[in-house]
C-alpha cells in the first residue's frame, strides 16, 4: 500500500478550504493514561494506543486534520507507520474525514460496523443518517478498504485488543470502543463512546415519520449499553462531550481527573435526557423540569 508523507497529504488537502476551521484548531498531544495518548484536534478527539508491536488510532477528524494528527504522533515519539489499526466511531466528515489519508500514511487496516463501513467506502452519508440533507450532503475522502466488524467483536494489532459495541442512534452505524490501558501493573478500563447527541437536519425525525424510522427505542438502549461499560476512564468524540480539556488543565503528577469509574454513567444519564426533551418536542410534549436534586 503507498505511503504519503505528512507534506504530501497536506498539499492533497490544501486545495479544499474547510467550512470548519475550528475544528481543525491543533493541539498539543498528550497522555491519558497508559498507553493511551490524545492525538486529535482541540475540538475533535482522534485517540492512539500504543504497544512495541504496533498501534492503534481511533477517528481521523476532517479531512485536513489528519496531517496534525501525524505529527502529534510524531511529537509524542511514535511513528504513523506503526499504526496498524484504524477503527471508526461514526461516518461524518468530523471523525472519519481524515481516514483514508492516515491510512495510506500508515498502510493500517480500517475497521468500521457494517453500515459505517459502506459509508466510509462510499465517501458519503445516506438517506438514512438523521444529519442527511440531499442539498449538502456530507462528503468526504472515501477509504479504498475497511474491514466490518460486529457487536461485541475483538480486534487485535499486535499486543493491543480493541472491542466493538454497537451503539446506533447518532447514525446507523455508530460505535463505542473500549480496552484496557495499563501504567505498570495498574490496568484500566477505557471506554472510547460515539456520540449520544440527538442531532438532524432537516426534518428527521428519531420518533418515526416524515420518511424516517423510529430510531428512539434503539437510540435509548445504545445510551444505556454506554451507561454500564466496564469505564475508569471515559473519552468521548468530541472533547467537550466528557471534559478532556478541562480534565486535562487539572491533571498533574500525583492526580489524573481522567480516572473516574461514574463518569459513563453520568454521560449516560445526562444523554437520555436530552433525548427525552427531543423525541418529547417531536411528538409536541412539553418538557417538564425536573425537581431539584438535595
Amino acid at each position: 500500500m503507498i505511503r504519503m508523507t505528512t507534506l504530501a497529504v497536506a498539499a492533497v488537502l490544501a486545495s479544499s478550504a474547510p467550512a470548519y476551521a475550528a475544528w481543525n484548531d491543533p493541539q498539543q498531544p498528550f497522555n491519558v493514561f497508559g498507553n493511551t495518548w490524545y492525538v486529535g484536534t482541540k475540538e475533535l478527539s482522534a485517540i492512539l494506543i500504543t504497544s512495541p508491536q504496533g498501534h492503534v488510532l481511533l477517528d481521523g477528524a476532517v479531512p485536513e486534520s489528519a496531517p496534525l494528527i501525524e505529527k502529534n504522533i510524531r511529537e509524542l515519539g511514535f511513528k504513523v507507520e506503526d499504526v496498524k489499526l484504524i477503527v471508526n466511531s461514526h461516518a461524518h466528515i468530523d471523525h472519519a474525514g481524515g481516514i483514508a489519508a492516515l491510512q495510506r500514511a500508515s498502510g493500517a487496516v480500517v475497521a468500521a460496523s457494517a453500515h459505517g463501513a459502506q459509508v466510509l467506502r462510499d465517501g458519503t452519508i445516506g438517506k438514512d443518517d438523521p444529519q442527511y440533507t440531499a442539498a449538502k450532503p456530507d462528503h468526504f475522502p472515501k477509504v479504498a478498504q475497511v474491514k466490518t466488524v460486529r457487536d461485541g467483536e475483538v480486534l487485535k494489532a499486535g499486543a493491543l485488543s480493541v472491542t466493538a459495541h454497537m451503539t446506533p442512534g447518532h447514525t446507523p452505524g455508530s460505535t463505542t470502543w473500549t480496552w484496557q490501558s495499563c501504567d505498570g501493573a495498574k490496568c484500566l478500563d477505557v471506554v472510547y463512546a460515539d456520540s449520544v447527541t440527538a442531532v438532524s437536519l432537516g426534518d428527521y425525525r428519531f420518533s418515526g415519520g416524515k420518511g424516517a424510522a423510529d430510531v428512539s427505542t434503539l437510540f435509548k438502549a445504545s445510551i444505556d449499553k454506554i451507561g454500564a461499560l466496564k469505564c475508569d476512564v471515559l473519552l468521548t468524540t468530541h472533547p467537550g462531550a466528557s471534559g478532556i480539556m478541562e480534565k486535562l488543565a487539572a491533571k498533574t503528577p500525583l492526580h489524573n481527573p481522567f480516572i473516574d469509574t461514574g463518569a459513563c454513567r453520568a454521560l449516560a444519564e445526562g444523554a437520555q435526557a436530552k433525548l427525552a426533551a427531543r423525541i418529547g418536542s417531536e411528538r409536541g410534549v412539553k418538557a417538564v423540569a425536573a425537581p431539584p436534586r438535595h
